[in-house]
């Protein structure tokens, strides 16, 4: 676990020459004497000889092909032989289960074999830490694919995104998989980027608290979760993956560090890895900044931090701050990056570095111990590898029913004008068509009605290798849109027609869409992405777009099948938000619209499921929904020069904002009060009642924001402070209670540390980050407060819900929600 301790460390700096006739300066601050480990870890370092310490700073991909499964995979294959490879021991097997369709328990006989070779033939008997992908659950043929996390911040519930990750690690630690590379902790900047869908929200809050549930899941089974990516990847210009950042000092401490701290401190996660950005032009892998200083001196992370595949060689080949592999591996492990994935481009320079008194050998010593200190914490300095599993299931009922109910809390209702639902559960009409029953005809139309693939993110198993292998089937149940339509309204015709494909510009289908919509009551039309990588699809890694448009010709489809007069529920299968204005706000938009961020593999049956009315929406945008492409970078934590005003023409007001979301009921928010004395540094309570006005159950989400309404330095018109999911049947009603420590309020002041200022907070509830329901104001009063180390950088927001029963004589009291922020 991380302590909160800094020590005094010297500073040293070590040389090598550099092609352009100077030197490249290796910083290693943060000292070179290594971190406190047990005695048995630092006699095995004393044992070893230089090339056995540096085999266990790299990785190996066994399986390395052709497959484009990460950035310039192609050209940085290595032409090693791996027995060569590993003659002095590995430090890590490169997805041995996640980079080509294996049969798990054939796969797992080789691991546990090669583990044995590991400990019986190399001279120190090592075992190597196995790393995977697991961003949508375990990326290995025949697992269970969960929804994006987009979707994990639309369902504002870390308790089941917690359940979730701890099913991915049990499958992960069964496989003999020790490290899983999630979650993504980079806060959404810029939906143009690619990278959106493996992000959780706009609002680092919501991302703090719903990544570190995710690391503490993923942990609990005894896989380590590595934090991505470490730091500021998501604040690229234009949205371009690998684009420079020119975010300053406090946009990076203020709304990009704190997930990431959030992590450390109240997860206890045991692996970072590194962003592929430079700031400000600094490569962040070879910057002590970030890696060293603020990382472990300043919180205490005394875990290992891993390479961003080939991002160490990229020193050289894209930022062109060092002339050769050696030098960049030199920045790199001076600037604290203690693993070089995926396999050994760089790293093993090093050895003719050290020898030529280049690179301090201690700077290897100091990454050894720690690699080490975490496979000791794995217990892998003891597996004797024996008995490999033979039978596994990695989809089991459980898996499919927590993916299940993470997708259906995960969608969000944008509009409807009374045709949803189709259908009550016990077949009663509900629904405007529906006036006589459950519609006897629905059209299904659209690209991604009946496509598997458009249920899943960029970096599930089936879009992400699948897509290599052509033929071969994904080993799990992928109920579509359509096939999942047809079970729930199993009273009704249900007609299909493809209308026009994701990408391109054919209209050919029009005309059939159009005849199937004519001959129906209601048309669900399913337009939206197809996750891929590098130019293979319209959203994910290397996917980024100019425009937020819907891609191809899905928006005409759209406006064909509202000009036939059937009345159009348009659900968007999606990684990004698209600006979608056209479809919310003119007079002859789609009756109702529904937003579902790549749901997963039972995000099928989830769509049907709310559509039907079986299921209560009770989804949240994690992210604004955009005017257009032009008004980005967005964010709802915007100052006042920020956002829309009388001395500008272009208009940035997001089409629906930050925590918007329908339901099929309606929730009242009143009577916010806030008790206590309010002290800079202290805490305070707020209340609110929260009551189901409609006729249906349901689940709300309670959002508290606040306003800092004066400052030294200017602060967001609107600030997340808390958030509960809270179910209540109709007629019921709720309390609500917030204790707010005032280090919510906390930014970065004009000399450069974190404060809480005092003043007056405006603080409201409502139904989004725009809409003030029901509001109160709090005055912080005292001295400036320091938020240091010394108050260990945890505050916590408890929730606690006390649910009023007309017939009971006194309120119950039930915990919601308990967690930990900055």
């Amino acid at each position: 676990m991380p302590t909160n301790q800094t020590t005094s460390q010297t500073t040293s700096q070590a040389t090598s020459p550099s092609a352009g006739g100077g030197e490249v300066r290796v910083d290693t601050r943060g000292g070179t004497s290594g971190p406190s480990v047990s005695e048995r870890v630092r006699e095995l370092l004393d044992r070893m000889t230089l090339e056995e310490k540096i085999a266990q700073l790299v990785g190996f991909w066994v399986d390395q092909g052709d497959e484009v499964v990460a950035p310039l995979a192609g050209e940085m294959a290595t032409s090693a032989r791996y027995d060569d490879f590993t003659r002095d021991g590995l430090g890590q097997l490169t997805r041995v289960y996640g980079t080509r369709p294996v049969a798990p328990a054939e796969r797992a006989a080789w691991l546990w074999g090669e583990q044995r070779r590991l400990v019986n033939e190399t001279r120190l008997g090592i075992p190597a830490l196995v790393h995977e992908e697991c961003l949508t659950g375990l990326a290995a043929w025949q697992a269970a694919t969960f929804p994006t996390p987009l979707a994990w911040g639309a369902s504002f519930d870390p308790d089941l995104v917690e359940e979730m990750s701890r099913l991915i690690g049990r499958s992960m630690h069964e496989l003999g998989v020790h490290q899983g590379l999630a979650p993504v902790l980079d806060v959404i900047r810029d939906p143009r980027w690619g990278r959106v869908d493996e992000c959780i929200a706009e609002d680092p809050y919501v991302v703090g608290t719903i990544g570190t549930a995710y690391v503490r899941g993923l942990q609990a089974e005894g896989v380590h979760a590595t934090l991505k990516h470490f730091v500021g990847y998501s604040a690229s210009q234009a949205g371009r993956n690998h684009a420079p950042v020119h975010a300053g000092p406090r946009e990076i401490a203020d709304v990009l560090l704190p997930p990431f701290e959030m992590a450390v401190f109240d997860g206890g996660v045991r692996s970072v890895m590194n962003s592929y950005a430079e700031i400000d032009g600094v490569p962040v892998g070879a910057d002590p900044t970030y890696l060293t200083d603020v990382l472990r001196e300043r919180w205490g992370f005394d875990g290992v931090v891993v390479s961003d595949y080939f991002s160490v060689a990229f020193l050289q080949l894209m930022h062109a701050v060092a002339a050769t592999p050696g030098e960049a591996a030199a920045l790199a492990l001076g600037a604290g990056i203690d693993v070089e994935l995926p396999t050994g481009d760089a790293y093993l320079e090093l050895a003719a570095l050290i020898r030529a008194r280049v690179v301090d050998e201690a700077l290897v010593d100091r990454a050894v111990l720690r690699v080490l200190d975490q496979k000791e914490d794995l217990g892998l300095l003891d597996e004797t590898f024996d008995d490999a599993p033979t039978e596994i299931d990695l989809d089991s009922a459980e898996h499919r029913a927590v993916a299940r109910r993470l997708a259906e809390e995960s969608i969000v209702l944008l509009a409807n004008d009374g045709v949803l639902p189709l259908a009550a559960a016990d077949g009663a009409a509900v629904g405007a068509v529906s006036s006589a029953g459950t519609p006897s005809r629905v059209a299904v139309i659209g690209p991604n009605a009946d496509s598997p693939e458009a249920l899943m993110g960029c970096y599930s198993f089936v879009n992400h290798v699948l897509a290599h292998h052509p033929g071969v089937e994904p080993g799990i149940a992928l109920p579509t849109v359509l096939e999942s339509l047809q079970d729930e309204l199993a009273g009704a015709v249900v007609s299909h027609a493809v209308g026009c494909a994701v990408e391109g510009d054919d209209r050919s289908g029009f005309s059939e869409a159009q005849d199937v919509a004519r001959d129906a009551d209601v048309a669900v039309v399913v337009v939206g992405d197809r996750a891929g990588l590098f130019g293979r699809g319209t959203v994910g890694e290397g996917n980024d777009v100019e425009s937020l448009e819907l891609p191809g010709v899905q928006r005409e489809l759209v406006e064909a099948i509202q000009a036939t007069g059937t009345p159009v529920v348009l659900v968007l299968l999606t990684g990004r938000p698209y600006a979608i204005g056209w479809a919310l706000d003119a007079a002859d938009a789609p009756a109702a619209v529904v937003q579902a961020f790549f749901p997963g593999e039972e995000g099928g049956r989830a769509l049907a499921g709310i559509l039907a009315g079986r299921v209560h929406p009770s989804g949240r945008l994690p992210v604004s929904l955009p005017r257009s492409a032009g008004a980005q970078p967005f964010s709802y934590l915007h100052p006042i020069l920020g956002g829309s005003s009388e001395i500008t023409s272009a208009d940035t007001t997001p089409v629906r904002p930050f925590g918007f979301g329908l339901g099929y009921t309606r929730f009242e928010h009143s009577d916010l009060a806030v008790d206590g004395d309010i002290v800079a540094g202290g805490s305070f309570s707020a209340t609110v009642r929260v009551r189901n006005v409609g006729e249906h159950a349901g689940a709300d989400i309670v959002q508290l924001y606040a306003r800092d309404v004066v400052a030294s330095v200017t602060r967001p018109v609107a600030q997340l402070v808390g958030y509960a999911r809270v179910a209540l049947q109709p007629g019921e009603e709720a309390v609500v209670r917030f204790t707010v420590p005032t280090s919510r309020f906390a930014f970065t002041g004009r000399r450069g540390a974190r404060i809480v200022e005092p003043g007056v907070v405006e603080l409201w509830v409502g139904p989004s980050s725009a809409d003030k329901e029901t509001t109160a104001s709090i005055e912080i009063t005292g001295d400036e407060y320091t938020v240091s180390t010394a108050d260990a950088r945890i505050v916590r927001v408890d929730v606690n819900v006390a649910n009023t029963d007309a017939d009971a004589d006194a309120d119950t009291e039930r915990p919601v929600e308990s967690t930990r922020v900055r």
